[in-house]
């Protein structure tokens, strides 16, 4: 931290430096602290997308979800084949309650990504709440099919298809889960941070 307030003291323009530090404070969970970095990096170098994308997954963090998305909107303007930025905004516009609009990113996602077995359970889970259960466990399939031995999605199976009232090929679902010893109980999102110094490929 200390080299980068160095460098921000003799230029304290230098957008990397504050991104850098922004990066650190990320790492230390010191979301707070890393927005305004990365917000100094933006002003001084406003087409540096990488930092838009850390400056949004710090704001998913601090459930500034609104703020999160305008910039992954950013990123996706200049790079619209970027798959964590896809995948971001989902997750972001899915603690939004936004289904409708996350299982549209997911699908972007899935598009560039489409052995990512964590896409296909969100967008699942998105499918859920939007109560298209037939659609969330066709998803879920392709997460079970990259994810065998994961548990989650299993269970959400198990759910879908308990809302549909397919309660046996529910119960060999939750069966199966039970198998799998994994104490995951509920729709799971991994959200990957790519934490970014440089500029997105355009």
């Amino acid at each position: 931290m200390g080299l980068f307030g160095r460098k921000i003291k003799v230029n304290p323009e230098d957008s990397i430096a504050w991104n850098n530090k922004g990066m650190a404070l990320h790492e230390l969970e010191k979301y707070k602290e890393a927005v305004v970095c990365y917000t100094k990096a933006i002003k001084y170098d406003p087409e540096n997308f990488g930092v838009w994308y850390n400056k949004g997954t710090a704001l998913t963090h601090l459930e500034k979800h609104e703020e999160a998305v305008l910039c992954f909107d950013e990123v996706i303007k200049v790079n619209p084949e970027n798959f964590g930025t896809w995948y971001a905004k989902g997750h972001a516009l899915d603690l939004l309650e936004k289904h409708e609009e996350a299982v549209l990113c997911f699908d972007e996602a899935i598009r560039l990504e489409p052995e990512n077995p964590h896409t296909w359970n969100n967008k699942g889970c998105s499918l859920n709440m939007l109560e298209k259960h037939e659609e969330a466990v066709l998803c879920f399939d392709e997460f079970i099919s990259l994810e065998p031995k994961h548990s989650a999605g299993w269970l959400n199976k198990g759910d879908s298809l308990k809302k549909l009232g397919r309660d046996e090929e529910a119960e060999q679902c939750f069966a199966k889960a039970k198998e799998l010893s994994d104490p995951t109980s509920e729709c799971y999102s991994i959200h990957r941070h790519y934490l970014l110094n440089k500029k997105l490929d355009k």
